[in-house]
């Protein structure tokens, strides 16, 4: 058996009210998890803004998540380069 051969997992998840089978190496629990939180950032969309269409529910859904990706992000890059920072000043 091919030890680098990943396992892939189909998963049968609900976001939205549509179902989707996703496929992926994550667990199924992992990938129902993300669904999940997929689906409850939509429906929290959909509350403040209930005339928009699905589509475009998932599109400000997108656009908030990667807002949130980007702000983590940078404060990794700055965590990081604090660190290094830190590691500079106690070598010398």
């Amino acid at each position: 058996m091919d030890k680098d051969k990943k396992t892939v997992n189909k998963v049968s998840v609900e976001i939205f009210g549509e179902n989707y089978v996703v496929k992926g190496e994550e667990s199924p629990e992992y990938i129902e998890m993300l669904a999940a939180y997929i689906d409850k950032r939509m429906r929290l969309i959909q509350q403040r803004n209930p005339n928009l269409s699905t589509a475009k529910i998932a599109v400000l859904t997108a656009l908030n998540l990667a807002d949130e990706l980007n702000k983590l992000q940078d404060d990794y890059d700055k965590l990081l380069k604090a660190l290094e920072e830190e590691r500079k000043n106690r070598m010398g």
